[in-house]
């Protein structure tokens, strides 16, 4: 048996689904299972490593307008930034507790977005909301921090509509002693809409671990992705034209694969031919909008999220410590 034919069976084993091709190097491998997904990651790219150090890398951003990615490190309570220029540099500190009473577990903001103002949203765990980062650059502007009276869990990515409305995920994660947190308030985990006049709407409350959210090109189809390691899947949703979502359906189902990689289905983006970009065990995982697996990006470590940058042909992806990379042949949404 040749080497391939071994790496093959091993990916086999492990997907459920035989890989034909595989590029490793020393940061990371890609992984090949359908001849389609050379049309969105070149057969030469490979994934680079831009930086580390970091407790735990989340929500990249990227904004256009100066040229640089954003991305949280949520226990460092802290917003980094990099860019081809200058590199890696402190951004914003105090981003998702800005309390005066020490505290631990996950603290920090975790997904980042910009708003059509150019304004960046951030989901606050310490604070348990949603909000605007005003332009002092220091200080906020809550947009969401309750449904019907209750404090969130600790809001965790979110997603604008082409409307201006923000959908958002509501895990626990950021709740210092977790699910069962004396300060909790709601008992359940919820999908919301948060509209231009600030009403909020639970969406669905079905998820036990809602994560990352995406739409699809179209605004039709929400992607939510669950990262309970004993119900590990990306749901798919219809919008219905009110903005509310109808039956949701398991788009991908990855719990057996949970035990045997690193990671759990987390951020997400879609790029603009409609295909899904989902970390997950063993990194991004790459699906057409049929649920199709086309490939997947495994830089070794448990990956946290992924979003499109620079000329939007770059993946950069947020895994445990590090910052990477990968050239791409698609473009993503914004």
């Amino acid at each position: 048996m040749n080497r391939r034919s071994f790496l093959s069976l091993s990916v086999l084993a492990v997907t459920g689904s035989v890989a034909y091709s595989m590029t490793v190097t020393k940061d990371g491998t890609v992984v090949r299972h359908d001849a389609r997904f050379d049309q969105l990651v070149p057969a030469d790219a490979s994934l680079e490593k831009l930086a580390d150090g970091f407790d735990w890398a989340e929500g990249p951003v990227w904004q256009a307008s100066e040229n640089r990615l954003l991305f949280s490190d949520i226990p460092k309570n802290k917003v980094w930034q990099w860019s081809k220029k200058d590199g890696l540099a402190s951004f914003l500190d105090h981003s998702g507790y800005t309390g005066t009473t020490p505290r631990g577990g996950e603290r920090g903001c975790n997904g980042l977005a910009f708003n059509g103002a150019g304004k960046l949203l951030l989901c606050q765990h310490g604070d348990r909301r949603v909000a605007r980062l005003n332009d002092d650059g220091k200080t906020f502007t809550t947009l969401a921090d309750r449904y019907e009276g209750k404090r969130f869990n600790s809001p965790n990515d979110l997603v604008l509509h082409q409307n201006g409305d923000i959908y958002f995920t509501d895990p626990p994660y950021g709740l210092e002693k977790g699910p069962n947190d004396p300060a909790r308030e709601l008992n359940f985990c919820g999908v919301y809409r948060l509209d231009a006049k600030g009403k909020v709407t639970l969406l669905t409350k079905e998820l036990t671990r809602p994560n990352g959210i995406g739409f699809a090109p179209d605004y039709k189809t929400l992607y939510v992705a669950n990262s309970d390691p004993l119900k590990a899947y990306w749901m798919s949703f219809p919008v219905k034209e009110d903005g509310t979502l109808g039956e949701g359906k398991i788009f991908y189902d990855v719990t057996r694969q949970v035990p045997r990689m690193k990671g759990l289905p987390d951020g997400l983006k879609v790029d603009k031919q409609g295909n899904l970009f989902a970390t997950g065990p063993g990194g991004v995982w790459v699906f057409t909008a049929q649920a199709e697996l086309l490939g997947r990006i495994d830089p070794g470590c448990a990956t946290a999220n992924c979003g499109f940058g620079e000329d939007g042909s770059t993946l950069f992806l947020t895994a445990d410590k590090s910052l990477y990379r990968i050239a791409t042949s698609t473009k993503g949404l914004f």
